[in-house]
């Protein structure tokens, strides 16, 4: 007799449903989220399962549907920069320069330069100037989806309070986490994202640390990176976590400061969102102590 299994697979525990060609139920059951629990659970009718169905999270699903919003809003910006310096580039070959303007003015700019040269290369730079409108306007759509759905998402805004973690860091890191707890520490999560140094150790050399292993979700870590350079960079108020990295950087470099931040933040954001706790000027001690910071004089 063949025999068919559903699953539903939640965060903690998954319903496990086994029944005949007939409909009739042979076994159900509640076990852990785990495969090895799973896989005891059916052991005993391996040989007559024929078909296994696996009820998705709506959560999983949620999730998915972010990490595509970030992605494509990220692949837009990047050809938006393109587009932008091949026109600069084209231009200053002929002695125009754009200069520092604003997004929203260079399109004007650019038809500034361009109104008394050649038809031809006018033409060519106005085609160029058109893509780039519907790239912008497309860039422009999704970052406001991507503002909606961080106003409206309570871990998001909680990430937020902590001082240069901006909407896009905030929702790249909970959907590269996706679930909080399978961490069983805070200060683990930096490595997971590739933020660690790796460790050389043999019988014949010394043991050293080098390069960060630049393992794990790539969009995080640069999420994370962001963060950490414009907590340092542009952020002016005092923090445990900032007067950390800037001592950093007075003995080493900005960008060794930036590194170590970024996955300084990734334990503090993730002891955020398990302890539900917002990021707040009494909040700064305790960070100090649990993660050893001291603060500046």
């Amino acid at each position: 007799m063949k025999l068919y299994v559903g699953l539903d697979v939640g965060l903690e525990e998954t319903s496990l449903c086994i029944v005949d060609g007939e409909g009739l139920t042979i076994r159900e059951v509640k076990v852990m989220t785990d495969p090895a629990a799973i896989r005891s659970a059916v052991e005993g009718y391996a040989d007559r399962l024929e078909r296994v169905g696996v009820e998705a999270s709506s959560l999983g699903i949620w999730m998915q549907k972010m990490r595509t919003l970030l992605t494509s809003r990220k692949l837009l910006k990047r050809k938006l920069i393109d587009l932008e310096n091949h026109i600069r580039g084209a231009l200053r070959a002929y002695g125009l320069l754009v200069g520092g303007v604003a997004r929203g003015a260079f399109e004007a700019r650019v038809r500034e330069l361009i109104d008394r040269s050649d038809p031809i290369f006018a033409m060519t730079v106005e085609a160029m100037l058109d893509v780039r409108r519907a790239i912008l306007e497309g860039y422009d759509r999704l970052h406001r989806v991507l503002l909606q759905v961080v106003q409206h998402d309570a871990v998001c805004r909680r990430l937020m309070t902590v001082p240069g973690v901006g909407p896009v860091a905030a929702l790249s890191f909970k959907v590269g986490v996706d679930e909080p707890h399978r961490f069983a520490r805070s200060r683990t999560v930096g490595a997971h994202f590739g933020l660690a140094p790796r460790r050389h150790q043999s019988g014949t050399s010394i043991d050293y640390e080098g390069r960060i292993s630049k393992q794990g979700d790539v969009a995080v870590r640069e999420a994370l990176c962001e963060a950490a350079a414009s907590l340092l960079l542009r952020v002016r108020k005092w923090s445990a976590l900032r007067a950390w990295g800037l001592r950093i950087a007075k003995r080493s470099s900005m960008l060794c400061a930036i590194t170590a931040v970024a996955r300084k933040l990734a334990s503090i954001l993730h002891r955020m969102w398990v302890s539900e706790t917002d990021f707040h000027v009494g909040f700064g001690a305790k960070i100090t102590q649990r993660l050893r910071l001291k603060p500046a004089r």
